[in-house]
């Protein structure tokens, strides 16, 4: 009896022993946590045309942390253009959340279901899109050309955009298509998202002298941005610039001076005059909010891009140039008559972000930059 009573206890102490087992700690070694992969970053440089948007998008695009793309909303308005910019903003914010989260799915309904990788927007402004696993020419601490670029990796498949995205730390994106903050609090309370929005603005005298340099290029956009008809006047480009005026002080209005409890942090206002004239350490500046190292290689780099011989004579071309001195051409080659009409459209921005009207022609001339611009946008 007490041998029979040992074998039955026996019996379940083991059944007992194996459910425990079964029960507690199989689950827990096949969910065990992987190491947990930091979240992505998502970075937004938020700016308008002509405003060095596509220098600051470089600084982001070659750091080999970083999956960047030039503005992919450019895809929505070429499709849909006979909107207005106010229309589309929901198609754009929509396509910018996508891209943050590597659905590269959301260009379908813009682009050729037989696309490839250089159907995208100026894809080759992308290093990562040059480097693997998007083309296997170059190395990931490359820093790379879009010339070469251009030449070497274009014809592989579109989906090595969304295979590449998934493979960064860092996702960022450069648009000029936004002219309201407001329209992108969903993506910053977004839980799937961890988004910065770095505000690039430039003297709006600078903008305009560049905008003329490049009319026919940003014609399809202008009609957009202010309507087909306003735009074929002789006052069209003024239009223009107050449009982009306006909508730099509601941005910079809803980011630094009413701000909501999910933007602490989150907002950077820079100016690109501040860029040219101290380039590490803004740069340095834009990494630190990003969250991102900056390496001496991409320190050497900055240097010298920024302190070339060139005029940047080709207007989207980012090569090596004097930029100090290129961000001050329009007092040398602009009219006076036209600085005081865009003064005159721009007033308040100009006054909110820090930059001195000009006078008379001598002043254009002769004023020094720490009266034009002080610096005071940190």
């Amino acid at each position: 009896v007490m041998t029979s009573r040992r074998v039955q206890v026996l019996l379940i102490l083991a059944v007992l022993s194996f459910l425990l087992i079964h029960v507690h700690f199989l689950p827990c070694s096949n969910n065990a946590p992987m190491e947990e992969k930091p979240s992505p970053v998502h970075i937004l440089i938020l700016s308008s045309w002509r405003s060095g948007s596509s220098f600051v998008g470089q600084l982001f695009s070659q750091h080999p942390s970083v999956f960047y793309l030039m503005e992919p909303a450019w895809h929505v308005w070429v499709t849909m253009y006979q909107n207005s910019a106010k229309v589309l903003h929901m198609a754009v914010r929509d396509l910018v959340r996508s891209v943050f989260l590597c659905d590269m799915s959301v260009f379908d309904a813009y682009m050729s279901s037989q696309k490839k990788k250089s159907d995208l927007f100026q894809w080759e402004t992308s290093r990562a899109l040059c480097s693997p696993p998007a083309c296997d020419l170059f190395s990931r601490s490359d820093i790379i050309t879009a010339g070469n670029c251009r030449t070497i990796c274009g014809k592989y498949p579109f989906s090595k955009v969304e295979e590449a995205c998934k493979t960064y730390s860092h996702v960022a994106v450069k648009e000029v298509r936004f002219f309201d903050l407001k329209v992108l609090y969903p993506l910053l309370t977004d839980p799937s998202l961890n988004l910065k929005i770095i505000h690039l603005v430039r003297d709006p005298r600078a903008v305009f002298r560049s905008r003329e340099n490049a009319m026919a290029e940003l014609k399809r956009d202008s009609d957009i941005v202010v309507g087909s008809q306003r735009t074929k006047g002789k006052m069209g480009t003024y239009d223009t610039m107050q449009v982009i005026c306006k909508s730099h002080i509601e941005i910079y209005k809803a980011g630094r001076q009413a701000i909501p409890s999910f933007l602490k942090d989150r907002y950077l206002l820079v100016r690109y005059e501040d860029i040219v004239r101290d380039p590490l350490a803004r740069a340095a500046q834009m990494y630190r909010f990003a969250e991102l190292h900056f390496t001496p290689e991409l320190q050497k780099w900055v240097h010298n891009i920024t302190h070339g011989k060139g005029q940047g004579a080709q207007a989207f071309d980012i090569g090596s140039r004097d930029a100090l001195s290129v961000s001050q051409a329009w007092r040398k080659t602009l009219p006076f008559q036209k600085i005081e009409k865009v003064q005159y459209v721009c007033k308040d921005a100009m006054d909110l972000l820090g930059y001195r009207l000009v006078q008379s022609e001598e002043e254009q001339k002769n004023m020094s930059l720490d009266l034009l611009f002080p610096q005071n946008s940190s």
